[in-house]
């Protein structure tokens, strides 16, 4: 089963952007996660409605950061993707007639809840500002800086 990864991918497009000292263009933020710029342009038409990012067209334009990364979590940005699947496991069927498969999913189906609201709990707790100083930790012990386009060690 494939992974969604959606999150990861648009909280690193949003924690280099951060690190730009202008405007990031679809096509740089592209190159740098290895994608088309029209996948780029679709992950943060969600950002902007919500306010995290604005767009400037023409030339020099580009996406910037539009918020204070320590007033936003990682549960608004899964929200503003319009709350991806978490979990890739699930229950075979969702109208068993078999009382044995109905148990399972009662079971099962409690557990992937608790599950979820855990995961959603945490995402609440940890800000962008939180990962852009974990950021900053590794790149200090790293003692370099960072080019959006060509810094993504294997």
């Amino acid at each position: 089963m494939r992974r969604d990864s959606r999150l990861s991918g648009v909280l690193h497009v949003l924690l280099h952007m951060a690190e730009q000292p202008g405007p990031s263009t679809s096509d740089t933020l592209a190159r740098a996660m290895n994608t088309n710029p029209v996948v780029i342009r679709r992950l943060m038409a969600g950002l902007r409605d919500r306010g995290y990012v604005q767009s400037e067209k023409g030339h020099g334009g580009g996406w910037t950061i539009a918020c204070d990364l320590s007033a936003v979590t990682l549960r608004d940005i899964y929200e503003a993707l319009g709350r991806p699947e978490l979990l890739a496991i699930g229950n075979r069927t969702d109208e068993p007639g078999c009382l044995v498969e109905q148990a399972v999913n009662a079971a099962l189906g409690q557990t992937f809840d608790e599950a979820e609201m855990l995961l959603l709990r945490r995402f609440g707790e940890i800000s962008l500002a939180m990962l852009s100083a974990d950021f900053h930790a590794r790149l200090s012990k790293r003692g370099g800086s960072i080019a959006l386009e060509t810094d993504h060690a294997a």
